[in-house]
């Protein structure tokens, strides 16, 4: 099988980063927070979704990407981590945030009726255009995203692996994350070749997501 090198995604040109400050600049809102698939909003938009175990960072990211500080709220109550959060971004696109997983202490039962209204929205969402998976840079992939990983690729839905809290990590050992990274990514079918290195606190990579996002038909 040869190796796909999953690069690290370029600076988006003048085009596509215009493209993702509009998108951006434009209103978002907090639509919803679904529980069940009868609960999903009409698929007349594009879609991208972000999945992440606990503490990766998500919320941050999606505080930094949309520029409102509140509009993801970390979640420290458990059942609102079981929900399916919808955003609004301008009239075309809704941002989808899916709720950390990994968390050990959550009772069987409910992780089992998660993980199938995870599998029922993965497969059957037409609209859903790509997922995001978020990778903390000092760890790299674990067992636990290599679940979801997994699943995208049942699910026949492009991932693409994003690094958070590069700015945590020093050079040499980044290198060392990224070369894991990569190794695990290149067994998934389903990821997409490019790799997205963010730091919200800095603001790395966010221009370069924001264009991704917005260029995507």
């Amino acid at each position: 099988m040869m190796q796909l090198p999953f690069p690290i995604a370029e600076e988006p040109d003048e085009f596509a980063r215009e493209a993702g400050r509009k998108l951006f600049a434009g209103e978002k809102d907090f639509l919803k927070g679904v529980v069940a698939m009868s609960g999903l909003p009409p698929d007349d938009r594009i879609e991208v979704c972000f999945a992440g175990r606990s503490n990766v960072g998500k919320s941050s990211l999606i505080n930094a990407l949309t520029g409102r500080k509140g509009i993801a709220r970390a979640s420290n109550t458990p059942g609102r981590t079981q929900e399916i959060n919808f955003f609004t971004l301008a009239e075309s696109h809704y941002l989808v945030d899916l709720p950390g997983y990994g968390y050990a202490n959550a009772p069987l039962a409910v992780v089992e009726k998660w993980q199938r209204l995870l599998k029922q929205y993965l497969s059957g969402r037409q609209s859903l255009r790509r997922a995001f998976v978020l990778i903390d840079a000092r760890h790299g992939v674990k067992k636990v995203d290599e679940e979801i990983l997994t699943l995208l690729d049942k699910s026949a839905v492009t991932f693409q692996a994003v690094l958070t809290k590069a700015d945590k990590v020093k050079a040499a050992e980044r290198d060392k994350v990224m070369a894991q990274v990569r190794k695990r990514l290149s067994a998934h079918p389903a990821a997409f070749p490019e790799i997205v290195v963010t730091s919200s606190e800095k603001g790395d990579g966010i221009e370069t997501l924001r264009a991704i996002i917005a260029t995507l038909i």
